[in-house]
């Protein structure tokens, strides 16, 4: 058993209520823990909450509002003064989604099991979302920078998870059919080889989870393992 908690800093502590940590319930005999995990926090600053990019906008806003004033006859002290302002707003609004970021981070746990993989997710709220490898259509492994990655998985048939219950572990612009989402893992190859191994042993077909180097951009090739039957519960 494989459990992958270096970077949640002491998390399991805030969940002692729960029967198996990052479960709903205790793990029948038949069945074993092979990875479990939470995404790293700036991963999921940069990539869920866009942190990176609302830092230039405001970086671009700043020096139009400076280039506006100078212009318009006003003095560099009072250009100066309004890039305080502006900038101390800039650093309320990205510390706000920055630690946004860690909370969704410190409250989230991902796991493989030998049977299915299990999300359990919210910061206010806290619901688990269960997803049975005999339910999961397809998977990918998105590479980003700083060895993390996404790991999307695409549910079978009519299967499907509201894409607001699942924000921001879900993948981009599939409104229509979510698709739950591993997101910003560390290692996340070594991640994917175990959910392809698994995944393969259980619906007793070779799988392959390939990926290419995004260097921060996302793509994702993905190969599907047989359609066979099963369920999907939410709790």
């Amino acid at each position: 058993m494989t459990r992958d908690l270096s970077h949640t800093h002491g998390y399991p502590h805030e969940h002692e209520v729960e029967p198996q940590y990052g479960l709903p319930e205790s793990l029948p005999n038949d069945e074993k823990i092979l990875w479990q995990g939470s995404p790293v926090w700036t991963s999921l600053a940069r990539h869920a909450f866009h942190v990176y990019k609302l830092a230039v906008y405001f970086a671009v806003i700043i020096a139009i509002r400076m280039f506006t004033i100078l212009t318009d006859g006003g003095t560099l002290e009072r250009a100066m003064i309004s890039a305080v302002w502006l900038g101390l707003l800039a650093a309320i609004a990205i510390g706000v989604l920055a630690a946004i970021a860690a909370l969704s981070a410190r409250t989230t746990v991902y796991t493989i099991t030998t049977k299915r993989v299990v999300m359990r997710v919210g910061m206010v709220l806290t619901t688990t979302f269960n997803l049975p490898f005999k339910r999961i259509a397809s998977a990918g492994l998105r590479l980003q920078s700083h060895n993390t990655g996404d790991i999307p998985l695409a549910l079978m048939g009519n299967d499907r998870i509201a894409y607001l219950h699942l924000w921001p572990h879900v993948r981009r612009w599939r409104y229509a059919q979510p698709e739950p989402m591993l997101r910003g893992v560390r290692d996340p190859h070594r991640v994917a080889e175990i959910l392809t191994n698994a995944w393969a042993a259980r619906v007793g077909q070779a799988a392959a989870v390939t990926a290419s180097e995004a260097s921060g951009r996302h793509h994702a090739h993905r190969a599907a393992p047989p359609s066979t039957s099963g369920d999907m519960r939410t709790a």
